[in-house]
Formats: structure tokens, C-alpha cells, sequence
């Protein structure tokens, strides 16, 4: 009879307890001990395992958990008699800056102190031995009270280490789990270097001067650059998405996952769980499956955007959002099914995303949202270029919800002027894109002051992912593209013969050259024609007669479209 399945279970004593559905993945643990690092940091997407896996260590290394050999029978690890002397073992400090989401340094750092504290609390039996003194229980008790200014807050880990050590006469383990919550908070919410120097600090303290560690592990979502918070820990194991090691740790793996179908009788929506859940590569082990959602599919047999449903996408929104014509440009071409190869850099320097364009690129690599399918070495010094898809079918919703969302939010008639697009009313068109123009221009700003000529080459880019959204069904969209003797700006390739072909010019007047937009729209159309950009929907099969051509003229935030 297949076992319960509890959504949402991160503590790995309690899943183990109730017999709840668990894919063993205590390989981690010995991996992790042979591999013989001091300090390791590993980054995956969310909802992964992390949380679950930083569990199963403190419950296999804690002497919290000595003789609870109950919680690891059955399990890969207990084949092996070393791994069954070292359970609970050690000394462990874990703690997870998971819930650190503040929108200010003050309340951040407060937040910090707050899980030292409660970390401090899981070891207050320290206070009734006789092995400290008493300046030390007192220390020892203001900040597991909080009583802590910054600099106390930094050593407090480090500290803790000690009495530990003292006490059990063993080096102690550190599990920080979530470690880039507070990060990113702090880049988005504008304190990020403010912030660095406090965790920086902190982490050179638990994890680099620390004569009392004997190893540490932390997880997040994206590797922080070394520059910027881990300048001083030159003892850092980093394991991204691409590193080979560890690659089958996080996530379930596709015989897994078909083992878990089988055993709760859905073995025959294999294919359909492969198009929604599958993709995710983590080394050189592809077909990595997202574990929230599996999990989710076997309680409620219903597919669904569980992972995606979950998500915090308000940095990566940002991001795209105002990112250049380049990167819209390749979010069109993923959102179509397409490949792009771009480099970047894996580690991201946060203070750098609003000026390295391809940091995004990065971003959501990490988040999961993107899959490498090939990494290539080119040159010399072996520079890596990254061959990237949108991961699954569960994550291209994501996208499109995020791209019609910023339509949506702003409470435009956005799909007013669709509807209009399609029926060819050029009355309404004007109409409805102007209070489109008026209440999105803004949004699509990329905060560096463009002008007014490179605005609009902005907003029509994130006015062309809206379209692939709304319209993808009945055409093929394209954008910025070579056709004839040019490139044209946007065009609708219809999928079924009762379509028009459309194109759409975009052009900011010049003012020394057009008296007025209607100018501008004429010499938009002119160029549409002279260009021959028809070409391509011919090529296609449409003929004259059925292709509408648009010229869009802009002059601040002032619309007029024309048609010839």
C-alpha cells in the first residue's frame, strides 16, 4: 500500500517517523564526508530537497539524534558500517535564513539576531555544566536573549563553536540553509552594501577564522559572487547547477520519479509528467525532475503549475521586464520553443544585474527557469557559452503569466487593443494604445534615463512578449528580424489561412525632419514598402491582399498608429 505523502515536510526525523513518501537521498552524506572540503556551498532552485537534505544531516551528524538509528534503517547510507559508527557523532549548529525578507537593513539584521538567538536556545543545556564560566554563561545568555549589537551578531556563530567544542571536546558542524534569502532582499529592496559588510563579516567569522569547524555546508538558490560577501573564505567549495558533483542529490531523478508512478498507479501519465516537470539539468545528469511538484501530482493526480504557482518572481519580473531590446529579443526566441547561447558569469555580483546585461542570463539558470542543454568552451582560456532552454512546460506558464502580467497589473486595455489588432480597427488601436503607451512606458524604463529615441525600442519588445502570450496560438511572432532588403520591427505570421499577416513598424518622430506623427507614420509605412518586409509573409504563403501594414509613430509617451 504506497505510503502517505505530506506536502511540505522539511523536517527529516518527523518524515521518517510518520512513514511519509521519501526518495532516498542520503547519498549526499557520504559524498559530502568523502569529498573531504571544509566549507560547501550548493545552489539549487527552489523547493529542491534543500531544506529536507540540510535536515538529514543535522539528523545523521547531531548528537542531538545519537542512537536514532531508527531514522537512517533501510537507507542507502546504512549499507555501510563506518557511516553507521559516525550517526550522531557531532556537534551540529544548523540554522536557515529562510524567512530573513525584510524590506530594510535595520529590521534584516534584527531578523539575523533573532535566529542566533533560537539557534543559541537548541544548545541552553550548556548553561547547566560547569565548564564555563561565568562571564561566559552571561555572554551566552544575552544572545540567546538577542541582547546583541553587530559585532556580537558576527562572532555569535563562531562562539557558539566554542562552548560546543569545549563542551563535547569535538569541532562542531554548520548547516546554513537559505543562505541568499536576505541577499537578494537586500539588492531589491536598495541596502545591498549596507548588508554585504555585516554578512560578510559574519561568514568570515563561522566559516573562516573558525578554529572550532570541523566542516560547514550552505545552500542557496544563486552562488554570490567571492568579491562581494566571500572575499575571505578561500577555503569555499561552490557547487552550482553545472558542477557535476552532487548532481542527483537534489531533485528526483527520471527512473524515480517513474518508480514513484508506478507505486501509486499512474505509471501511464509518464509522458505527460515528462512534458510538464522534466528538464531540469545538474552536471552532466539530465532529466531532473522538480520535487514539489512531483510530489504534488501523486496526492492530487491533476497537472498543474504546482512549482511555479509557489513562486517569488519579483526580482527576475524586474529584470526582464527593464532589460534590454538584446535580452527581450531572447526571452521571444525561449518563449517560442527556441535555443539561445549566451556567456555569463555563474557567480552573480548583485549590485552588478542593473549593469551586466547578461547576468540575467545567470539568474535564471539558478532559479531553475532555464536549462542548460550544452555548455561550450570556446578560445584559448576556455570561456564558457551556455546553450539555454525554457525548462518545461510548467515554467513556460510561468513566463507567460509574467509577461501578460505587465499588461495586467497596470489596468491597461491591453487586450482591448488586441482584439482591435485583429479586427483591424485603426479608431480603436490608437485609442487603446495610447492608455497602453501612457501607463507601461514607465515600467519598462531601465532606471539609466534612455531617451525618448530609445524608449519605445524598450516598450515594443516587452509589447512583443505580450503578444507572443495572447496570440500565440494563432501566430507565429516575430521581431526585429531581416525580411526583404531590412530588418522590420514586429510581424504576425498567421498559423491558419483564415488570418491576416500583419506588420508593425515602430518609429520615434524627428523633429527636425516631421512636421507632426502623421509624418512619422507615413514615413514608417514608406519604409515597410520600400523595404520590401512583406517578403517573409509571402515566403510563408500569405498573399498581398492579406497583409495589413502598421506604422507606429512616438513622441514622448504620445502614440498615433496608421495603416497605408
Amino acid at each position: 500500500m504506497p505510503c502517505t505523502i505530506g506536502i511540505g515536510k522539511q523536517d527529516f526525523a518527523s518524515l521518517r517517523e510518520g512513514n511519509y513518501f521519501y526518495i532516498d537521498k542520503t547519498k549526499l552524506i557520504s559524498q559530502w564526508w568523502e569529498s573531504g572540503d571544509s566549507v560547501t556551498l550548493i545552489t539549487r532552485p527552489r523547493r529542491f530537497g534543500k531544506t529536507l537534505n540540510m535536515s538529514m544531516l543535522d539528523c545523521f551528524f547531531s548528537k542531538r539524534y545519537a542512537d536514532r538509528f531508527d531514522l537512517f534503517s533501510g537507507l542507502e547510507i546504512w549499507n555501510e558500517e563506518k557511516y553507521q559508527k559516525l550517526q550522531g557523532t557531532y556537534p551540529v549548529i544548523f540554522l536557515s535564513f529562510a524567512d530573513v525578507k525584510q524590506n530594510c537593513y535595520t529590521d534584516t539584521v534584527q531578523k539575523i539576531r533573532h535566529i542566533i538567538g533560537d539557534t543559541y536556545r537548541q544548545h541552553r543545556y550548556l548553561l547547566d555544566t560547569a565548564c564555563f564560566a561565568d562571564t561566559e554563561k552571561q555572554q551566552f545568555i544575552k544572545v540567546m536573549n538577542c541582547e546583541m549589537d553587530d559585532v556580537t551578531a558576527q562572532d555569535a556563530l563562531k562562539n557558539l563553536s566554542y562552548y560546543l567544542h569545549h563542551f563535547w571536546e569535538k569541532r562542531v558542524l554548520i548547516l546554513l540553509d537559505e543562505y541568499d534569502t536576505p541577499m537578494q532582499e537586500a539588492y531589491v529592496h536598495g541596502y545591498w552594501n549596507e548588508f554585504t559588510s555585516f554578512i560578510r563579516s559574519l561568514f568570515n567569522a563561522t566559516f573562516k577564522t573558525n578554529p572550532y569547524l570541523e566542516r560547514g555546508m550552505m545552500t542557496g538558490i544563486t552562488s554570490v559572487s567571492k568579491e562581494s560577501v566571500f572575499s575571505d573564505l578561500n577555503n569555499l567549495s561552490v557547487i552550482t547547477t553545472t558542477s557535476k558533483r552532487y548532481a542527483d542529490c537534489f531533485g528526483f531523478t527520471e527512473a524515480e520519479v517513474f518508480a514513484s508512478l508506478e507505486q501509486f498507479g499512474l505509471i501511464e501519465q509518464k509522458e505527460e509528467v515528462k512534458r510538464w516537470y522534466d528538464g531540469f539539468t545538474f552536471g552532466s545528469k539530465r532529466d531532473i525532475y522538480n520535487p514539489w511538484s512531483i510530489t504534488n501530482f501523486l496526492r492530487e493526480k491533476t497537472f498543474m503549475a504546482y512549482w511555479a504557482a509557489t513562486s517569488g518572481n519579483t526580482l527576475i519580473n524586474k529584470l526582464i521586464r527593464t532589460a534590454s531590446a538584446e535580452i527581450k529579443e531572447g526571452m521571444e526566441d525561449l518563449l517560442q520553443g527556441g535555443k539561445i547561447v549566451v556567456t555569463f558569469d555563474e557567480q552573480i555580483v548583485f549590485d552588478q544585474l542593473d549593469h551586466v546585461q547578461n547576468a540575467i542570463w545567470s539568474l535564471l539558470v539558478a532559479s531553475g527557469y532555464l536549462r542548460v542543454e550544452q555548455v561550450e568552451y570556446r578560445r584559448a582560456w576556455r570561456k564558457p557559452w551556455y546553450h539555454l532552454m525554457i525548462t518545461n512546460l510548467e515554467t513556460l506558464g510561468m513566463f507567460s503569466d509574467m509577461f501578460s502580467g505587465w499588461f495586467e497589473n497596470s489596468g491597461t486595455n491591453y487586450n482591448a487593443f488586441i482584439e482591435a489588432l485583429l479586427k483591424g480597427n485603426i479608431k480603436e488601436m490608437n485609442a487603446y494604445m495610447n492608455d497602453v503607451a501612457l501607463t507601461t512606458f514607465s515600467s519598462f524604463d531601465t532606471g539609466n534615463h534612455p531617451s525618448e529615441r530609445t524608449q519605445p525600442e524598450r516598450f515594443y519588445h516587452g509589447f512583443v512578449l505580450g503578444l507572443l502570450v495572447e496570440l500565440r496560438d494563432a501566430y507565429l511572432i516575430r521581431s526585429n528580424r531581416e525580411s526583404g532588403l531590412g530588418r522590420y520591427d514586429v510581424m504576425l505570421i498567421p498559423q491558419k489561412p483564415e488570418f491576416d499577416g500583419i506588420i508593425l513598424e515602430f518609429k520615434v518622430r524627428d523633429v527636425e525632419e516631421e512636421t507632426s506623427l502623421g509624418d512619422t507614420v507615413q514615413a514608417a509605412l514608406k519604409q515597410i514598402q520600400e523595404k520590401q518586409y512583406d517578403r517573409e509573409l509571402i515566403a510563408h504563403g500569405v498573399s498581398e491582399d492579406r497583409i495589413r501594414c502598421y506604422g507606429f509613430a512616438f513622441e514622448g509617451k504620445r502614440v498615433l498608429i496608421g495603416t497605408d
